[in-house]
Formats: structure tokens, C-alpha cells, sequence
């Protein structure tokens, strides 16, 4: 059972903070206000435009994630990788080293391969495991960033280990929380400096809108909102109101998710054509203890092999009736796919080797539908 730490329940948080009630009908609900054009001077006392990140539908689901991840400030964007861009292009200059993690969603890893050596950002990758990530620290090194779980192996970083050694030599710390969400996680507690998220994931959790969130430390996100201004990745009002929406039920369907995830992580291990798991929730599992410390659910998140050859997994996947074969995760319907054709597409083979992305690796993102329905499927499909 998730517990509440401090301040309203998760529950009470996901319903009401940030919520800004129609004064003129007296509607509970936040209206979409679309307006990109607005009196000037304003009323509020500030200039309000989309691209300033101060209309009212962004500033109120922008104070709802604030609340959830227990930080000064939260911005919404307009994807992941707007998240991620934003926060590393508005913080880093030319000659800044930043440390990432080795195990990297697909995009992230590209971006920080390709784009950010072309801004003159130097970049170095550190291990999971031991001290790696103190001994590649240099003294231009700026930042420290991390993905836990990672994606697709859900391997699980000490969030506090690295946040203390970061803060005692003024290294910001950024971490992808999108796996845990705030309900299981909130990096920020630990000491991170900043989180975000494919809000598009479980923030949403619907599969039906594109959005980012970044999180933290306020007078960083200022410099990130600054730098976003400039970008132009701002999320127009109807997706802000959807994903206030979807943000009211975050707890409820983070809470289905960790015991299906769950259940099908221990279905999974047990069955005799599966041969590997890959769930922080398993007490075998690398990553278990740090999980346990850090995290109040393993989520709904996890990938396995199947045994034999590729040809063994589609056919798996192809027999499958309630799981569809999807890119994204997240969302309320259980999904499932192949991590070296989507989300790691663009890492050479040789990378996803070492990573241990094999080819008949499968991510399966957990859905809320009943758990004996989905094991019913799996097995089916598996026998």
C-alpha cells in the first residue's frame, strides 16, 4: 500500500492542488482557457502568453506536479524529450562535462551522443554498479543525470548515494522519473536537484496526449522556463487540461499498476518458456534493496526474454489478445514490444549488446485490467 509522508495523502494531492475553479460559473472543475491573445497591461500583472509558460491551464497542472514530486517548481512541455533538451540545454555550456548513466532510454542516449557534443557539452557515461560514477567526475563536470528504473532493464540507481556525493561538490543532479512516477518515487526527497518526465507516460496515463514535465530545486526550473521560452516547447491549454485530468487519478492507477506489475512479474518468472525477468519488485532481482528503500511500489513496468530465437517472441507476441504490440507505455491498457526496433532503434547493435538490449528482449508495459485476465492471455500465448 502506498503511504502518505507529509502534508495531504497522494490521493488528495492528485485531486486537488494546482486546481483552479471556474469564478465565473462556479465550475470545480479548471476550464481550458485557449486564448493565445491577452489584455495587456494584464490583470494578473503579468504579460501572459503561451510561450511565457503563464496561461492558466499550464501554471495549474504545472503546481499539481510541483506538489506530487514535494518541489519548489514544476514546468510542463511539450514532450519527454522537450523535458529532457530544455533541462540540459538551459543548465549546461560549451565546455561543461555531464556524467549519464549507461543505461539510458534510446532518445536521451542519442541526444546525449549526438547533439550535445555539437554544443561543445562533454560527455561521459558511468556504470550503475560501484563507484564509477565518482572516479569519471572531472572539474568541469556540471551535472550528474539518471533514469531509475532504466528502460527497458528497469536496473535501479541509489538516488541518495549520488545525490550526496553530487551536492558536496555542486554537481546538479537530474534524474528521468517517468518509470517510478511520483507516486512510487519522488527523487527530490533524496536529494536530487531535479526529475522529469514523458509525461505522456503515467502522468497522463491515458495514451492520448504528448507532454513533458521537469521538476526541482525553483531557481533552476526558472532557468530552465528561460531557456524553454527560447525553445518554444510549450503545450497548448486543451493537453494542459487533459493532463490535469489524467494527474486525478495518478494515485489510484499507479496503485493497480504496482499490483498487476507485480503479479505478472512473479507469472513471468515462473514459467518454464520465460528465462529472464527483469522487475526492481522481484527479491532476486539486482536492483530489489535499493528499490525497497527508495520507492513505495515497483509500478507496472518490466521486460523479459523469452526462450529460443527471435522468430519464438513474435510468435509469442503474435498470439497475444489483450497485450497490444505498441510503442509508449503508461497508460491504462496493457501493451508490449520489442526495445531494439522502438525505443533503443537508433543504438548500434553492438551498444544494445553490451547494454543487454537483445533482440528478443520484450518491454511489457502493465496495464489496469484484471490481473487473472492478463496471466490467462500471457499463458495462452506462451503454451
Amino acid at each position: 500500500m502506498i503511504e502518505q509522508r507529509n502534508g495531504s495523502g497522494f490521493s488528495t494531492t492528485c485531486v486537488h492542488a494546482g486546481a483552479r475553479p471556474d469564478q465565473h460559473t462556479g465550475g470545480i472543475v479548471t476550464p481550458i482557457l485557449p486564448s493565445t491573445a491577452h489584455r495587456f497591461p494584464n490583470p494578473s500583472g503579468e504579460n501572459l502568453y503561451p510561450r511565457y509558460f503563464n496561461i492558466p491551464n499550464i501554471t495549474a497542472v504545472s503546481a499539481k506536479i510541483a506538489a506530487l514530486e514535494r518541489a519548489e517548481a514544476a514546468l510542463v512541455v511539450s514532450s519527454g524529450m522537450a523535458a529532457v533538451s530544455t533541462c540540459l540545454l538551459g543548465l549546461l555550456r560549451a565546455g561543461d562535462h555531464v556524467l549519464f548513466h549507461s543505461e539510458l532510454y534510446g532518445g536521451t542516449l542519442h541526444l546525449a551522443k549526438e547533439t550535445l557534443p555539437r554544443f561543445g557539452i562533454e560527455v561521459d557515461f558511468y556504470d550503475l554498479q560501484g563507484d564509477d560514477f565518482m572516479t569519471r567526475v572531472r572539474p568541469n563536470t556540471r551535472m550528474i543525470y539518471a533514469e531509475t528504473p532504466s528502460n527497458p532493464l528497469l536496473k535501479v540507481t541509489d538516488l541518495r548515494r549520488v545525490a550526496h556525493f553530487a551536492r558536496s561538490r555542486g554537481i546538479v543532479t537530474l534524474v528521468d522519473n517517468t518509470f517510478a512516477s511520483p507516486i512510487n518515487q519522488r527523487p527530490v526527497e533524496h536529494g536530487f536537484d531535479l526529475v522529469l518526465h514523458s509525461g505522456t507516460k503515467y502522468l497522463n496515463g491515458h495514451s492520448d496526449v504528448c507532454c513533458g514535465a521537469i521538476a526541482g530545486r525553483a531557481e533552476l526550473v526558472d532557468r530552465i522556463r528561460s531557456a524553454a521560452v527560447d525553445h518554444g516547447g510549450v503545450l497548448d491549454a486543451r493537453a494542459c487540461w487533459l493532463l490535469e485530468r489524467g494527474l486525478k487519478t495518478l494515485a489510484l492507477r499507479i496503485q493497480r499498476h504496482n499490483e498487476n506489475g507485480q503479479r505478472i512479474a512473479e507469472f513471468l518468472r515462473g514459467h518454464p518458456r520465460v528465462s529472464a525477468v527483469h522487475y526492481p519488485g522481484l527479491t532476486d532481482d539486482p536492483g530489489h534493496g535499493i528499490a525497497r528503500r527508495q520507492m513505495d511500489g515497483f509500478g507496472g513496468m518490466l521486460s523479459f526474454e523469452v526462450k529460443g530465437a527471435v522468430a519464438d517472441a513474435e510468435r509469442f507476441v503474435s498470439r497475444l489478445r489483450l497485450f497490444t504490440l505498441a510503442i509508449s507505455l503508461g497508460g491504462v491498457e496493457s501493451l508490449v514490444c520489442f526495445p531494439c526496433r522502438t525505443s533503443h532503434a537508433h543504438v548500434g547493435a553492438g551498444e544494445r549488446a553490451r547494454m543487454g538490449v537483445t533482440d528478443n528482449l520484450l518491454r511489457m508495459s502493465v496495464g489496469i485490467e484484471d490481473a487473472i485476465d492478463l496471466m490467462a492471455d500471457l499463458k495462452q500465448a506462451l503454451e
